[in-house]
């Protein structure tokens, strides 16, 4: 189809000018016909190109994202307004993102900050795990598709290769093995598994070590061969490129990178937080090297991926509400140790029963009247004893198969702070007392537990405080 010229109208609307020609679509500035009409916000129309060269995979991608896009809800997305006729003209009309694609930051001539990595890498995981609520894999994130908004949030464009858990996947129907783009695309996609969430967690990570280093982890590749490659294939580590790389950040960036999806973070949540909280990121070998495996290490890889049977995923509301993020919030001050110990059983039963689960011991302390440099100097030392008493509280606590983690807060309302912390890092469970603070201040603060299960966007437990004395007097002499 040749390009729309300005001022067409179609339906109710009037073509303005083609704002980008790609490869399987053309998108123009629209507006309502009727200028009276409109949704409040820029728009533009998503024709898919149909000339006799193309593939049929513009079409059938095409009827993917208007099946897909409609269905979306949240920040993340562009918001869909309408949609032409298939047999006359397709079209999907949605909302125009204003900010700079990904690709920007990638193509400048310096490398971003590692604060910059991280914040830019947090945005894309948020929107991905917004997408995976929805049980959505977007199965294409790569830099042309992640718009970032002046104020630092990621919205992602084009599902025309996505895969929504309760509708047909039209593309595995009626495409090839393989559908995906060949620098990003994940090793069990290649395959021809999709909908694993952790494909687009794959794909995450292989934009952060392009922003990290200006190098692509798995070059790009053109034939089958080279795809398969990255089914055993372990990149070169980011530091080799980039010395002053942090080794957090090479940790969080290889383990995306994991061949085997189970290796991988198992949620964006997973993802996020560690982004987020870089100082808690846990250096592993993985973080520390500088050279890729020897031979004979992949080799091993190598055969144990030609004899891999790829099994089809979990659904990815399922994935994320097996392993949650646990938040705990941990009294600091006037606690009894029957508290303590029923929180600490009620934890440890949570994460039994959730292998890989995230756990987030979280105290909020009085924020400090004072800013003076003495007082900051305190201030650090009062949040490193409160950590340690965090630490010292969870110790009992077998995290074999857990990451842990300890967050001291400032604030002077308990309820809130423990709520915008749920909030602000994808908490799916919290556990808390169900009277947190100052015993002798029961009646008076009980609003707190009762404040946090009301607003708290997760599942809370509310744990009794109650606990037989011989059980609390075994416990301390271990």
């Amino acid at each position: 189809m040749k390009l729309l010229e300005p001022d067409t109208p179609i339906d109710a609307f009037v073509v303005r000018a083609c704002i980008h020609a790609g490869a399987m679509a053309h998108i123009y500035a629209v507006d309502y016909a009727d200028a009276t009409r409109g949704p409040g916000f820029a728009m533009v129309m998503k024709v898919p190109r149909m000339t006799a060269s193309d593939g049929a995979e513009n079409i059938v991608s095409f009827e993917v994202e208007l099946q897909i896009l409609p269905v979306l809800s949240g920040p993340y997305v562009p918001r869909f307004v309408a949609a032409g006729d298939l047999m006359r003209l397709p079209y999907i009309v949605m909302e125009y993102v204003p900010g700079q694609t990904l690709q920007h930051w990638i193509d400048a001539p310096e490398r971003p900050s590692d604060h910059d990595i991280a914040r830019l890498g947090a945005a894309i995981a948020q929107a991905a795990h917004s997408l995976h609520q929805q049980n959505v894999c977007h199965l294409d994130l790569k830099p042309a598709n992640v718009i970032i908004r002046e104020n630092g949030s990621a919205v992602l464009l084009d599902f025309g290769l996505s895969c929504h858990a309760h509708y047909p996947d039209l593309l595995a129907e009626e495409m090839r093995p393989a559908v995906g783009s060949p620098i990003w695309i994940a090793p069990e996609q290649v395959v021809g598994v999709r909908g694993d969430l952790r494909s687009d967690i794959f794909a995450i990570g292989v934009m952060l070590y392009e922003l990290a280093t200006g190098e692509l982890p798995f070059g790009a590749p053109t034939t089958k061969g080279g795809l398969r490659q990255r089914l055993w294939m372990t990149p070169t580590p980011p530091r080799r490129h980039r010395p002053d790389l942090p080794a957090w950040l090479q940790e969080i960036i290889l383990r995306c990178l994991e061949p085997e999806a189970a290796r991988r973070y198992p949620s964006a949540a997973h993802l996020a937080f560690d982004l987020t909280h870089p100082e808690q990121v846990p250096i592993t070998e993985r973080g520390e090297r500088t050279q890729g495996p020897g031979v004979r290490a992949q080799f091993k890889r190598w055969l144990k991926a030609a004899g891999m049977h790829y099994q089809p995923s979990p659904l990815p509301t399922q994935q994320i509400e097996e392993v949650p993020i646990v938040m705990v919030a941990v009294p600091h001050a006037d606690v009894s140790d029957a508290t303590l110990y029923s929180l600490r059983q009620a934890v440890a039963r949570s994460l039994g029963i959730r292998p890989g689960a995230r756990l987030a011991c979280v105290t909020v302390i009085s924020p400090s009247a004072s800013s003076t440099s003495d007082t900051n100097r305190s201030e650090t030392a009062l949040q490193r004893q409160h950590v340690a008493r965090l630490k010292q509280w969870a110790q009992p606590l077998d995290l074999s198969n857990h990451s842990a983690s300890y967050h001291v807060i400032e604030s002077g309302d308990v309820a809130q702070a423990l709520v915008r912390y749920a909030q602000g890092n994808n908490v799916g469970l919290m556990i808390l007392g169900a009277a947190t603070h100052g015993l002798q201040m029961q009646r008076l603060i009980a609003t707190v537990p009762m404040r946090v299960a009301r607003d708290a966007p997760c599942t809370v437990i509310l744990v009794k405080q109650q606990v037989p004395f011989a059980a609390l007097g075994r416990e301390e002499q271990a």
